[in-house]
């Protein structure tokens, strides 16, 4: 239960960044061209708002543009946080909105409204979102990039090699293989695409304990499979004790810091998960554990606690395999940050083309799968990592010209400056209305298969 509130807490906490900056976007480019917001709120706010701010009139005149006509000003807005955290929004006078407010708009247009400026100043303000959340996710990546640098072990350094899910064990691989190449092409983890790389190949050729080299024809729906497995390998990691905690059965035993365990109970455990598998099923029962001890191998007599432990501390797999470590100054950073941005971006965009499969339509997840891609524990660089990902798929998202997106307002906007001709405001009402349904739609179905998928 608290994994599941510690990703609850990630969740809500990136969202609201996110919707933050997507709507200070918004916001921006509508104060720059003198258009009136009258609200910005961080998540929805049916029938009451957990807080809300409204600046008082500054006294004294008004000050005018160019025109003679009241200058609008961040006064004009209210500023709150409303209760339902599922997104935000920020309300510009003159604008069809998910608002509806058909009473304003009913009155003649004013001076400060959105529908009074011209088509180039209403587009800018409508991709201000998506370009605000392009821009975090480039900062997010350069200040990981500078912060932490990348740290990586390469694939043929991690002599165990690796465990895969059950879709991987049936397109071939086995665990402790080594993955080599993809399609013909070299793979390294220093890569952020590899996953993606290796998910998406024809043919990727691993390095197998005892066989050599052996190559593996994916299926075309690798992908897919991957999906519904949520990952596709983990590293092997070594068991070398670290330290040993005094009274407990490793220290009872005679085991020492600097042993390798390479067995269990006679059953091969050289990596941490059958490591901690032979353990429990060994828990409260005399058994052995088979060590290596300056190249001799060692058999120890002990009987593992009632919770499967024997009071070890493991040493880090990054004390044991090489690590490839790359340090950026702020400068390298900064590009190096945009260049992971633009990436990841090409990335996913391209792996939409699953979606329009049979798997792919079932592949779909609400807010729980999102929560799902965050750590059970709170670490930091996962934390940003992930935020700048959903960065990433928020401003791709609100891109596509779907009516009641800002894809949507940026269409009708580029139709009016390519026609000359501006969709009258029922049209423009109409179509948020449709598009308004199908995202609830969608939102319905995505949820709902979360729901489905927890259940089953």
């Amino acid at each position: 239960m608290e994994a599941f509130w510690i990703k609850a807490l990630q969740l809500i906490v990136a969202l609201a960044l996110l919707v933050t900056i997507h709507e200070f976007g918004h916001y921006f480019f509508a104060r720059v061209f003198g258009i009136k917001v009258e609200k910005f709120y961080l998540f929805f706010n049916p029938w009451f708002s957990l807080f809300k701010y409204k600046p008082k009139p500054k006294k004294g005149e008004p000050k005018l543009d160019k025109h003679g006509n009241p200058k609008a000003t961040w006064r004009d807005t209210e500023y709150g946080i409303g209760w339902v955290p599922l997104g935000g929004y920020c309300k510009i006078a003159g604008m069809i909105d998910e608002s509806m407010d058909k009473e304003q708009m009913a009155k003649d247009p004013e001076p400060w409204e959105f529908r009074s400026k011209p088509a180039w100043q209403r587009l800018f303000v409508m991709v201000g979102g998506v370009l605000f959340n392009l821009l975090l996710a480039f900062v997010i990546y350069a200040g990981i990039a500078f912060y932490w640098g990348e740290k990586t072990i390469e694939f043929r350094d991690a002599s165990l090699g690796y465990d895969y899910v059950e879709s991987a064990h049936k397109a071939g691989f086995q665990d402790g293989d080594i993955p080599l190449t993809a399609d013909g092409r070299e793979l390294s983890m220093q890569d952020r695409q590899v996953l993606m790389r290796m998910a998406e190949a024809k043919q990727i050729t691993v390095q197998r304990p005892g066989v050599g080299e052996v190559t593996i024809d994916l299926p075309e729906d690798f992908i897919m499979q991957l999906n519904n497995d949520k990952g596709f390998f983990s590293l092997r990691v070594p068991v070398v004790v670290k330290d040993i905690q005094k009274g407990m059965p490793a220290a009872e035993a005679g085991i020492q810091a600097g042993d390798s365990i390479i067995a269990v109970g006679g059953v091969s455990a050289p990596d941490y998960v059958n490591f901690t598998a032979q353990l429990e099923a060994h828990k409260g029962e005399p058994t052995t554990v088979t060590a290596m001890r300056d190249g001799v191998e060692q058999e120890f007599n002990l009987t593992p606690t009632e919770n499967g432990k024997i009071g070890i501390t493991l040493t880090p797999v990054t004390d044991i395999y090489p690590v490839t470590e790359v340090k950026y100054n702020l400068l390298e950073a900064m590009p190096k940050g945009v260049e992971i941005g633009t990436n990841t971006l090409v990335m996913y965009v391209g792996s939409l083309k699953h979606l329009f499969t049979k798997e792919g339509a079932t592949s779909i997840g609400g807010f729980g799968a999102i929560g799902n891609m965050f750590p059970e524990r709170w670490n930091w660089l996962s934390f940003w990592e992930i935020t700048a990902f959903l960065s990433v798929i928020l401003a791709f998202m609100n891109i596509i010209p779907i009516p009641a997106l800002d894809g949507g307002h940026v269409m009708f906007v580029l139709w009016e400056m390519v026609t000359r001709r501006k969709p009258s405001e029922k049209f423009l009402e109409y179509a948020q209305m449709c598009g308004m349904a199908f995202l609830l739609v969608l939102l319905v179905y995505a949820n709902g298969l979360d729901l489905i998928r927890s259940i089953f």
